[in-house]
């Protein structure tokens, strides 16, 4: 049978956590949120993380969800749920001292390829201002690799038409492009 207290009055750790036993769903709740920050303190102290701290944490009070029914009242409640979160922590360091970490950057080395994306945004603004028929042309043979007679067939001009536009859109691109290759510190 479960036990509703009075109005206005506060049941122990003890009647809470008998109350959890006997099937009172809010009762373990109740008994958490009163001792949580003193237990999420104990586990910041006790791990090295707060990553690991809110595990130890989590797995603690799993472990005293399950176990209330062997809770033998010979300490406090608070004592019982302290000695439960320094055990899950010492056994999350364990755990972690087996397996050290990596950084991702050590497994999985990012490479910075801030400037090739500069530069390709620089590039393509560029060829904007080139006129439609040079960036085709430009396109078509020095981007995809075309043949100067294959891109001659594709536009349906004359391969020195296509060599034509290629060079001057080249010498476009290199007025407006021509900041890149200078040093550092001109820029």
């Amino acid at each position: 049978m479960i036990t509703v207290p009075a109005v206005g009055t506060e049941r122990s750790d003890a009647e809470l956590l008998a109350a959890h036993v006997a099937g009172d769903r809010d009762a373990f709740a109740e008994l958490f949120h009163r001792h949580q920050r003193q237990l999420h303190r104990l586990a910041r102290l006790t791990t090295r993380s707060p990553e690991d701290a809110e595990d130890a944490l989590q797995d603690a009070m799993l472990s005293a969800h399950r176990c209330a029914g062997s809770f033998r009242h010979d300490a406090a409640v608070g004592s019982w749920l302290h000695r439960i979160v320094v055990n899950a922590c010492l056994d999350r360091l364990r755990r972690v001292k087996g397996r050290p970490t990596i950084p991702l950057e050590d497994v999985y080395p990012v490479e910075d390829r801030t400037v090739q994306v500069e530069t390709g945004i620089a590039v393509q603004q560029a060829l904007m201002r080139l006129s439609v028929e040079q960036r085709a042309a430009l396109v078509a043979v020095d981007m995809q690799g075309c043949s100067i007679a294959d891109t001659a067939r594709m536009l349906g001009i004359a391969e020195g038409t296509v060599k034509s536009r290629c060079a001057r859109g080249r010498a476009r691109l290199v007025q407006l492009l021509g900041y890149l290759n200078a040093p550092a510190d001109q820029l």
